[in-house]
């Protein structure tokens, strides 16, 4: 559970930027410059690091230039897409580069003879494929939004969230269901 409350706090400035950001251009630029300071204030006091943080500080600056600075519509319109997508991008990248993104949090409550043990390593890779697709479909419905396709957004929001909360279930379960399918085989195993 710690493990997940330390997950959620990392992605604070991106929960602020989900809840105040939409439905007018006065609340996108609220949204950018609460989620941009939390990303800072959080990195400056290393309450946030890793690629989650990284991926925030160029997506919080572009998306507050293009926005402030220029009010470029086309950030704005498809602000949902490069959101998600950048999210997707570095989960994606940790993947790649066998490094998974929720293998830091997962750190902070683990003893360290474990944290390049096989199966510690392997369910941080299932956590973090599983965060990966959700924000690579999360994209992806924010491209059909953006579209202006014949369902309503509350239905493709919806679906975002019911993704999301999907992937928070999974998060909390998979960690404990490996463990106490390990705990299971230790005691059948002589």
């Amino acid at each position: 559970m710690m493990q997940f409350l330390k997950l959620l706090l990392g992605f604070a400035p991106w929960i602020a930027f989900l809840v105040i950001a939409h439905g007018s251009m006065y609340r996108l630029k609220l949204g950018l410059a609460v989620a941009a300071a939390l990303t800072l204030v959080m990195a400056v006091t290393r309450l946030h690091r890793g690629v989650i943080m990284w991926v925030g500080i160029a997506f919080f600056t572009y998306a507050s230039v293009a926005v402030f600075a220029f009010e470029h519509m086309w950030t704005v319109r498809w602000m949902g897409v490069l959101a998600n997508g950048a999210l997707a991008a570095g989960a994606w990248i940790t993947l790649a580069m066998g490094r998974p993104f929720t293998l830091e949090y997962a750190r902070e409550h683990t003893d360290p003879a474990m944290w390049n043990h096989p199966a510690f390593v392997r369910t941080n890779t299932v956590i973090t494929l599983v965060w990966a697709a959700v924000f690579t479909i999360g994209a992806g419905l924010a491209w059909l939004k953006g579209l202006g396709t014949s369902l309503p957004e509350w239905q493709i929001e919806s679906a975002n969230y019911s993704f999301m909360f999907a992937a928070v279930v999974f998060t909390n379960w998979y960690p404990l269901e490996m463990k106490r399918r390990s705990q299971a085989c230790a005691q059948i195993q002589p």
